[in-house]
């Protein structure tokens, strides 16, 4: 009770407690909304952490996405259910053909992929827009698990997957099976990172990690005197002058099919694969390609001490556009550098 005589306004006592409670918050105020930042940074540095990505998990997927896509591609031409098309023509002049196959095998690896990791940006040579529910089986094939520790980590943003769901349509359609190849490669950076290239009628996969390791090796011999130079079958005449200029007319020059295949015929092969694989020291391109051909060649080659350039010794960048314009060389065993010293000028845009 107020004392006598005085008595309290309750409107008084009103802006009295108002006032009181402003002052709590202004002194206060700063203090809670300095946790509050430090929670959300907290948070977010969370958030960051969850999104990287494991590098032996996206290998054990790619390879997955390989397997899955040449099962695909076997089936398609075993049944001779090709439903061939064609896409147009390349800059050459060839047609491009589309096949069953194709299509098949892209929505299997590129579903796979997009499913298992959603984040990361994946590019194929094929175009679809049929869903499959797709997703890992979370298996870790042993030699992977034998080979590549775990916890290596890169982020969503600084991946861009390339995959090839059918390299060698071309030869696919004539059932010149051994040149055909399903392929899935990992840019970290713009730099290749991991490389799979999956053979689906052998059932052989050949696999790597950059920097940490692979279930493929170099051979133990190679010549650049002369080399044996694999290149192109849609365009081996012209290459093969080109190549003869470069290392004498005695140099032997294997057309063959699939640019997936002619990075193997570089690398030694299972005995099971040895004899039926073509062997070459070099491997050369001499107009544009797209980087869904090339990126998973490059990743092997790379973690086996290789090396895939332009023709004038530039390295790739597998981040941007699909489209490669300055031709390739690709070897591994030999002096990549001497290679090029030895080769004529050329500008694939001119040609």
């Amino acid at each position: 009770m107020a004392p006598m005589g005085i008595r309290l306004s309750p409107l008084g006592v009103a802006v009295f407690c108002l006032l009181g409670v402003g002052v709590i918050y202004h002194l206060y105020s700063g203090v809670i909304s300095s946790r509050l930042a430090a929670f959300r940074a907290d948070s977010s540095f969370l958030v960051r952490q969850k999104r990287t990505v494991d590098l032996r998990d996206l290998l054990a997927v790619c390879v997955e996405a390989a397997v899955l896509g040449g099962k695909e591609v076997k089936t398609v031409r075993e049944e001779n259910n090709l439903n061939e098309k064609s896409k147009g023509e390349t800059r050459e002049g060839a047609s491009e053909p589309l096949t069953l196959g194709d299509l098949q095998s892209h929505r299997k690896m590129f579903n796979l992929i997009k499913n298992t990791f959603p984040e990361i940006t994946v590019n194929s040579e094929e175009h679809d827009n049929v869903v499959d529910k797709v997703t890992w089986s979370r298996d870790i094939p042993a030699d992977i698990l034998d080979k590549i520790e775990g916890g290596k980590e890169a982020t969503p943003e600084s991946i861009t997957v390339w995959i090839d769901p059918l390299d060698a349509t071309q030869e696919y359609t004539e059932n010149l099976v051994k040149f055909v190849t399903t392929m899935v490669c990992v840019a970290v950076d713009g730099k290749p990172k991991i490389g799979v290239i999956h053979q689906p009628f052998s059932g052989f996969t050949a696999w790597a990690l950059v920097g940490e390791g692979s279930n493929m090796r170099a051979r133990s011999s190679y010549s650049i005197s002369p080399p044996k130079v694999i290149v192109s079958r849609s365009h081996s005449g012209k290459v093969k002058s080109y190549i003869q200029d470069a290392f004498g007319n005695s140099t032997t020059v294997i057309p063959a099919g699939g640019a997936g295949y002619k990075v193997l015929s570089l690398l030694e092969m299972p005995i099971s694969d040895a004899t039926s694989t073509d062997q070459a020291d070099v491997y050369i391109h001499i107009t544009f390609i797209k980087k869904w051909d090339i990126c998973a060649g490059a990743a092997l080659l790379n973690a086996l001490g290789g090396s895939m350039t332009t023709l004038k010794g530039e390295d790739i960048d597998y981040s941007d556009t699909p489209l490669n314009k300055g031709g390739l060389v690709a070897s591994v065993g030999v002096d990549h550098k001497a290679v090029l010293e030895r080769l004529p000028n050329w500008d694939p845009e001119k040609h």
